[in-house]
């Protein structure tokens, strides 16, 4: 029996072979797009998570019309429930149980704390859920508030002003609100050759 010389083995580099490169990313499961349409470059970044503070820019004043926002509302909170019936009859001119305006203002300040929390995050979501809690607050204030005014057939000066503020404050929350939930337009640089 004759053996036939064997041809010496060449090493294969991995590292630079584009196809085990793609394999084995393939096995490991990055480089495709997730569910949110990420691409991961890592296991890593995809187990952790990719921070979207630092892909999200934000609109200009965002974190000043958030502190003025929990500052209203912190204010407005700690007169319900300190003067409740200075409060009401600031806005309807009418007396009512202290009771309800001290709810009321347990509520203002439970949501002034999310605005505050919202102050100091970096998290594209949690700014958003703060600034979709104020529209909402304020959103069932505006509404509960004309309700009232029609049913008592009042129309103060102060009430006017509460309603136009109430809707200012709405639409300059709900423009930060699109505005931050936009999707960045990525710009891509495609070569295209000269047929």
């Amino acid at each position: 029996m004759s053996s036939k010389p064997q041809p010496p083995l060449m090493k294969k580099h991995s590292q630079t072979d584009l196809v085990s490169r793609l394999k084995t990313r393939k096995i490991l499961g990055v480089g495709g797009e997730d569910d949110d349409g990420e691409i991961h470059r890592s296991k890593i970044s995809q187990m952790l998570g990719n921070q979207m503070r630092f892909g999200v820019r934000e609109p200009i004043g965002l974190r000043i019309w958030i502190l003025m926002s929990a500052v209203l509302f912190t204010t407005i909170a700690l007169i319900a429930l300190v003067f409740p019936s200075q409060l009401y009859e600031f806005v309807f001119e009418l007396r009512t149980t202290r009771i309800s305006i001290r709810l009321y203002g347990g509520a203002l300040l439970s949501v002034s704390l999310i605005m505050w929390k919202g102050l100091y995050t970096a998290e594209k979501a949690i700014i958003q859920w703060t600034l979709l809690t104020e529209a909402c607050l304020l959103s069932v204030q505006f509404l509960v508030t004309s309700i009232t005014l029609v049913e008592l057939g009042l129309m103060s000066n102060s009430a006017i002003l509460l309603l136009l503020s109430e809707v200012l404050f709405l639409i300059i929350t709900l423009l930060y609100y699109y505005h931050l939930g936009r999707r960045t337009k990525k710009t891509q640089n495609h070569t295209h050759s000269a047929d």
